[in-house]
């Protein structure tokens, strides 16, 4: 009876978790740790939103099993979001599904369409279920670099001809979590084409549709004319609109692989709570001056932690989307390894930060850094980090305070 499950031989130790556990440690003992590690948005529901789950709650007959694929007036908001936010036309019944977040959806599709041996091409480094939803459904993943150049495009059909059997599934995530990077239309259309060439599925993660900056609002796959051949997309309610814990989010797209992940759940859940949904709803249909007003808030937060993280020594590149700051380690310390780094910076800094080998061996060298505190405390952990720099011998700018 000691022999190890097969699904957990196949999964390591979770990296993040090793910093995670400090942090919680740290806290226990009264420390003040500013938390950069996690993506967990600090910033409450709209208003009219949690006043719907509450209203619904309230009833008595809202309180059975729901939809494992969403109530008909969720999936017809989500449909009628797609269309005003990219124009793109889905049909509710046989195009959308409801999900308890866009990682359970993308976990749960892997477990309906691929087979022991399959192979699936997902980005290095990436957010870990890209990888590993499809490890615990027995398939074999062959790693693609995640950012988007000509060497991207190389290493697919380098896959395409020489992985026995040929890769079946490509995941695509953009903007990048954890590297923040993004792509235009431009790009999508190479892919569908591609996609189509070679009989690939294509999965993509849009988690973070309306976190984009600089007046350049992220494209999706299925502005493509065709894309629905060969592809689905998921995206979340929780950095949209900070409903993080409430697990809902969508797959839309390709009718087959909805049809699979439809029965997939429907024999796993009973679908989110319906007084969420509603409230989902609720989200999706009303005031949309919220999204606006986060994305600005973030805005302020990703030119506040690059002047500052600069002035105190460390230069970390602007992202252009996401809630993510993707930071190569600064040159003086890159011997460390990502892992070590975090951990120093927990220690001595009271920061934390998710290593950046947490999301694959390619993000050796970086961590990630989740703008989800205040500009003050932002500006706190530059200064925290700056004293830590110097205890290092690492020379930080002369002028100015961080």
């Amino acid at each position: 009876m000691s022999e190890e499950f097969y699904r957990m031989k196949r999964l390591p130790p979770y990296v993040i978790a090793e910093v995670n556990a400090m942090r919680a440690a740290a806290r226990a003992a009264g420390e003040d740790i500013i938390d950069l590690g996690m993506g967990n948005p600090d910033l409450p529901p709209p208003d009219h939103v949690i006043a719907k789950l509450c209203e619904v709650a309230q009833k008595p007959g809202a309180h059975g099993y729901s939809q494992s694929m969403g109530i008909p007036g969720l999936r017809k908001a989500q449909a009628n979001y797609y269309g005003r936010r990219f124009g793109v036309e889905l049909d509710p019944e046989t195009e959308v599904v409801v999900t308890m977040g866009s990682k359970e959806g993308l976990a749960s599709l892997a477990t309906a369409i691929t087979a022991p041996g399959d192979v699936v091409l997902a980005p290095n480094p990436s957010y870990p279920i890209h990888m590993f939803g499809f490890i615990i459904a027995g398939a074999t993943i062959r790693s693609v670099p995640t950012t988007p150049d000509e060497q991207y495009w190389q290493a697919l059909d380098r896959a395409m001809a020489f992985t026995v059997p040929r890769p079946s599934i490509l995941v695509v995530g953009y903007p990048s979590n954890p590297t923040a990077e993004t792509v235009d239309l431009a790009f999508y259309e190479r892919l569908v084409a591609w996609a189509k060439e070679n009989k690939v599925w294509v999965l993509s993660d849009l988690a973070y549709s309306e976190l984009y900056y600089d007046g350049n609002p992220t494209p999706s796959i299925l502005q493509v004319p065709g894309a629905k051949d060969v592809a689905v997309e998921f995206t979340s309610l929780s950095k949209t609109y900070s409903m993080a814990g409430w697990r809902i989010g969508f797959a839309v797209g390709n009718r087959q692989l909805i049809a699979a992940l439809k029965r997939v759940k429907s024999y796993l859940d009973y679908g989110a709570f319906t007084p969420i949904q509603a409230a989902a709803c609720a989200a999706l249909n009303g005031p949309q001056d919220i999204v606006q007003k986060n994305r600005e808030l973030y805005h302020k937060r990703r030119d506040v932690l690059v002047e500052s993280f600069g002035r105190a020594g460390w230069d970390i590149p602007a992202p252009r989307a996401s809630m993510f700051a993707w930071a190569p380690l600064p040159p003086a310390l890159k011997d460390m390894g990502s892992l070590e780094f975090s951990k120093q910076l927990l220690t001595h800094a009271k920061v934390a930060v998710a290593p950046g080998v947490g999301y694959g061996e390619d993000g050796e060298g970086y961590v990630r850094i989740a703008m989800v505190e205040n500009e003050q405390r932002l500006r706190q952990a530059a200064r925290n980090i700056k004293q830590y720099l110097k205890s290092m011998g690492v020379n930080t700018p002369a002028k100015g305070a961080a």
